[in-house]
């Protein structure tokens, strides 16, 4: 442990040991909090609070957290979106905390994604969307991924497909299959994202739909469904009744 580490650990064992918790400053409640309650107990703020570890002269750690989750209508998803420049706007962000609250969100993002790898098996649209919300739901370009799956529907990988501009994407309809045959997959769904946050397919993506069921229909690989997924929500060729 550094000589730095290990005076501010020793400097807040005597606060702590000297001072009653309301007498503390509003930057150490958060802590305390967490190490009485447990983490559910704290509000967003006060998780964002400790990340930044103080605030400024005439602002908490807690109320400028409360300012910044404000200004993105304190939505967590938003927040995961700021750049470093953008969270250095705000008045006792530096670098060093900005970046702090980007690697956090991150980790959350990601631990998202591997809690959807848990779902072995698909039994229906949502469990698609859940699987690749966090995968492509919030990205400012278009992406088209298919999922493949065995004979009991359970999931045996996750590839992507292409990767486009925002205003669409191009689909390989030969490499779609070749990788299904390479892993025996048996059944497949398509998914891909619109960054407008439009839920309406358009004339392209029912045209591929039917290019792709066709194909597997000749190699008696079943193209199950197809998702547009946004950041909240989900469009399934199959419960809309159009596939």
């Amino acid at each position: 442990m550094s000589v730095g580490i290990w005076i501010n650990l020793n400097l807040l064992n005597v606060e702590q040991n000297n001072f009653p918790i309301t007498h503390w400053s509003e930057d150490d409640k958060p802590r305390e909090k967490l190490m009485l309650k447990g983490k559910s107990a704290l509000s967003d703020a006060e998780l964002i609070a400790i990340l930044i570890g103080s605030g400024s002269r005439n602002e908490s750690a807690v109320e400028l957290s409360k300012r910044i989750l404000k200004s993105v209508n304190n939505n967590l998803n938003a927040l995961g979106k700021l750049t470093i420049s953008r969270l250095m706007e705000f008045k006792g962000i530096g670098e060093a905390k900005a970046i702090s609250i980007i690697a956090a969100l991150e980790l959350g993002r990601r631990r998202r994604t591997e809690d959807a790898l848990e779902l072995v098996k698909i039994t229906s649209s949502k469990a698609i969307f859940e699987l690749m919300q966090p995968v492509i739901g919030e990205l400012a370009h278009e992406e088209f991924w298919i999922v493949y799956l065995n004979n009991s529907n359970k999931v045996l990988s996750k590839s992507q497909l292409s990767k486009g501009g925002i205003t669409g994407t191009l689909v390989d309809v030969r490499l779609v299959f070749k990788n299904a045959l390479e892993i025996g997959a048996t059944a497949l769904i398509l998914c891909h994202n619109h960054p407008s946050g439009t839920l309406i397919p358009s004339d392209a993506d029912k045209q591929i739909t039917k290019k792709l069921k066709i194909a597997g229909d000749s190699l008696e690989i079943k193209v199950l469904d197809h998702l547009i997924v946004t950041e909240t929500s989900y469009y399934s060729f199959v419960d809309e009744g159009i596939f």
